[in-house]
Order: C-alpha cells, then sequence, then structure tokens
C-alpha cells in the first residue's frame, strides 16, 4: 500500500473533547472581551461573534492537527450548529415572553370571569374569549376538514384523465391563490355571503367568523392532505385493486389508514393557524364582553381579540389589561400545544403498524 503526503488525507492526531471546549470556551471569552470593549454585549451578538470567532479557530487548530479534510469537516459543523443555533433564539425568546409576562394573570379569575359589567380599575377575565375561540375554531374545522380532505383525495385519486385533469389542475391553481390571500379578504368574503344570505349589512355572529377562518384553513388543509397521501405507496392500492377491492373502499380502508398520521398533522397545522387570526374576526364577529354560547346570534369574542383589544385599549387598569392581553398569548400558545400532543396521540394509535 502506497503512503501519501498530500495534505487532504494527512492525519497526524485528533482534537479530543477536552481540546474542543478549550477551543469553544476560548472564542466565547475573546467575543465577550471584544464586544464590552465595543459597549456591545448582549445574547444575540455574542452568539454570533462567537461563532464565527469559533469556527475559525476550530478550522486552524483541526487543519494544523488532523489535516485539512477534518478541518473542512469541523468548518461545516461549526456554521451548521451555528445556523441551528440563530434559529433557536427567536423561538427561545418568544417562549420566554410569553411565559415570562402571561403567568402575571393565569389564575383561577382569568378563567372563569368574563368582562361583563367590569368597570373602571377592575380587571375580570377572558372565559367569554376562551368559549368564543373553543366554538369559532371548532366550527370553522368541521367545515374546512372535510372539504378540504375530500378535495385532496380527488386531486389525488381521481383528478386526471382527459375530463377530470383539467379540473384538477384548475382547482389546484385556486388553491395556490387561496394560500396567499390575507386574511382580512376571507373575513370580507364572509360578511359578503351572509349579506347576501340574509338580507343584513350588520349581521355579526361567531357563524360568520367560523367561515372566514373555514376559507384560511381549506387550501392548507388540501395541501398539506394531498402531500400525504400522495407518499402512500402506489403498491398498496394495486395490491387491493388485485384483490378486487373497489376504489371507494381501498382509499378508506388502505390509503386513508396509512396517511392518518401526515393527516392529523396537516389538520393540526391548519387549525393552529387560524386560531391566532384577528383581522377577520374583528368585522366578522364584534368583540363581545360577555360569554355567549350560540354561534348563530349575537356577537361573540375570542381570545385573539381579547388581547388586541386589552393592549389597544386598556383603560384606566393599563398594567392589569396588558398582563391579561399576554395572559391571553399564553393560553393560545398552550392550546396549539394540547392540539399537538392530540395530533402525535393520533399518529401513534392510528397509524398502521409496520412490525410483525
Amino acid at each position: 500500500m502506497s503512503a501519501t503526503t498530500t495534505d487532504d488525507v494527512r492525519a497526524e492526531g485528533r482534537l479530543e473533547r477536552p481540546v474542543r471546549l478549550a477551543v469553544l470556551v476560548g472564542s466565547v471569552l475573546a467575543a465577550v472581551a471584544l464586544l464590552a470593549a465595543l459597549g456591545a454585549v448582549n445574547p444575540l451578538s455574542v452568539i454570533l461573534v462567537g461563532a464565527v470567532a469559533y469556527c475559525a479557530a476550530i478550522y486552524f487548530v483541526s487543519r494544523a492537527v488532523e489535516g485539512a479534510r477534518h478541518a473542512t469537516d469541523r468548518l461545516v459543523t461549526g456554521v451548521v450548529t451555528t445556523t441551528f443555533l440563530l434559529a433557536m433564539v427567536p423561538l427561545v425568546s418568544v417562549i420566554w415572553t410569553i411565559l415570562s409576562k402571561g403567568l402575571t394573570r393565569f389564575d383561577v379569575e382569568f378563567f372563569t370571569y368574563s368582562m361583563r359589567g367590569v368597570g373602571a380599575g377592575e380587571v375580570g377575565g377572558a372565559y367569554h374569549a376562551i368559549v368564543g375561540t373553543v366554538i369559532t375554531t371548532g366550527l370553522a374545522a368541521v367545515i374546512s376538514i372535510p372539504v378540504g380532505v375530500f378535495a385532496a383525495i380527488f386531486l389525488v385519486e381521481y383528478g386526471k384523465g382527459p375530463v377530470l385533469g383539467p379540473i384538477s389542475r384548475v382547482l389546484t391553481f385556486f388553491i395556490d391563490v387561496m394560500t396567499g390571500i390575507p386574511s382580512i379578504v376571507a373575513g370580507l368574503f364572509a360578511i359578503g355571503l351572509f349579506t347576501w344570505l340574509l338580507r343584513d349589512v350588520s349581521y355579526q355572529s361567531g357563524i360568520v367568523g367560523a367561515v372566514a377562518l373555514a376559507v384560511l384553513m381549506i387550501p392548507t388543509v388540501v395541501r398539506s392532505s394531498e402531500e400525504m397521501l400522495r407518499l402512500v405507496p402506489n403498491e398498496l392500492r394495486e395490491a387491493s385493486y388485485a384483490l378486487g377491492v373497489p376504489k371507494w373502499l381501498t382509499i378508506v380502508k388502505i390509503v386513508l389508514p396509512t396517511a392518518i398520521a401526515g393527516l392529523a398533522t396537516g389538520i393540526t397545522l391548519a387549525i393552529a393557524r387560524v386560531m391566532g387570526e384577528t383581522a377577520p374576526l374583528l368585522i366578522t364577529m364584534g368583540a363581545a364582553k360577555a360569554v355567549n354560547f350560540n354561534p348563530f346570534n349575537g356577537s361573540m369574542s375570542a381570545l385573539p381579540l381579547f388581547a388586541y383589544s386589552s393592549y389597544a385599549n386598556p383603560g384606566t387598569n393599563r398594567e392589569d389589561s396588558i398582563d391579561a392581553a399576554w395572559t391571553a398569548a399564553l393560553v393560545l400558545m398552550a392550546i396549539v400545544m394540547i392540539l399537538n400532543l392530540v395530533a402525535r396521540l393520533i399518529s401513534t394509535f392510528f397509524a398502521p403498524k409496520t412490525g410483525r
């Protein structure tokens, strides 16, 4: 076996973990010292400058000890790790801010009292907004999930051939257009629809807000469901057809159970997306301060509306109102987390088993 002395394959040694940690600590300390001299010390700048210093230092140290190939590998690893940390900064910052500010009003009163009859200097709660969010989002899900899933089934399973192919392409085009429409347009559409149906220009209720949210949910449900259905192997369909199973039963018994995990995740993301919408609800539901369990009669509130009104119109007790707005944001985040947990449970229990 011939020996080679090129720097690309030379490996005189390996950088042990203590050495790499020493390089990391030294880079961070150097970044802190430099930023302190410039008077710009903050967590984000320390991460940025420290990461650049670490990538440069680990490259030259590794090149001297391990060779160019290992040095390049460590440089790329450092760059990837840096981008991951940068992506985590806003996420951790948002979570920390909402938790630190939202826990102030996270009490029994917030969940059991509404804003009905709350006077100047009084606090009240968001019970009416929580009820409105659950009812409105639930109705939007009932409207949009069947429409979105059946539309995805049509696109994947039936939208082929000289007749249905053009229809499928037109449907795909309009779904792409609907994906990018502003949320206020969905609210205006819902208002126009109910004004035309009821001949009442002042009609505001939870069902109008639910229709607006459903318009925003349908494109997301269709797109995510379509992608999940396309991931189902065609061999499963062909095996079912070979046994004489009709197409509709193959979809119900084979395709949908195989894609149930992805379908649940996509539907959860669609619900989470519309749950925090404020603009369409402002013009479709009003901003009721009392509890309303009837989505077909009278205005309702929702957590985004409650957070907006508490922050924009705090009244006399400004500090408590702003704290209530942060708590509403925390409750919204908790609901989205619960929905994701439910989607994971659905994926775990209903996904097809692959083991023997």
